[in-house]
């Protein structure tokens, strides 16, 4: 089933010259394309948004800080079962417990910093898409 899911390339993985290198494992996966990209950096209304159900957790401000603190890479990427595979693709977000092969698995490094946002469903991809990119359709 072709899917959409939004993807961020957060503050680090921009910081640290890793867009070309996780752009190139998104593209490799046959069938998956990028239908939108745009570097920007985020404000907290966006942010806010975004991260609207984690509001209130001890977490939740040093993220937002995090996120304010350089340009990140948002994007939609599109194929079969693409919500799936980026999550994949991208490791869970504690790198130590991230497999070889996997984005944070080989450039992570700590858990806040964790290089890359990927929709964890459909309903949530749909959201997260409007609001990056609201004209979308």
């Amino acid at each position: 089933m072709t899917q959409r899911t939004l993807v961020l390339l957060k503050p680090d993985a921009v910081r640290r010259g890793l867009v070309g290198e996780i752009i190139g494992r998104i593209e490799a996966k046959a069938g998956w394309s990028i239908t939108a990209l745009e570097l920007r950096t985020l404000d907290r209304a966006t942010l806010a948004e975004h991260y609207a159900e984690h509001e209130g957790r001890p977490f939740y401000a040093p993220l937002m800080d995090f996120m304010v603190s350089g340009p990140s890479v948002a994007m939609v990427v599109e194929g079969e079962r693409v919500i799936e595979g980026v999550r994949a693709l991208s490791g869970p977000t504690d790198p130590i417990a991230a497999a070889p092969g996997s984005i944070r698995g080989d450039f992570g490094t700590i858990v806040r910093e964790n290089l890359i946002h990927a929709s964890d469903s459909e309903a949530s991809a749909e959201r997260e898409m409007k609001i990056f990119f609201p004209g979308l359709s």
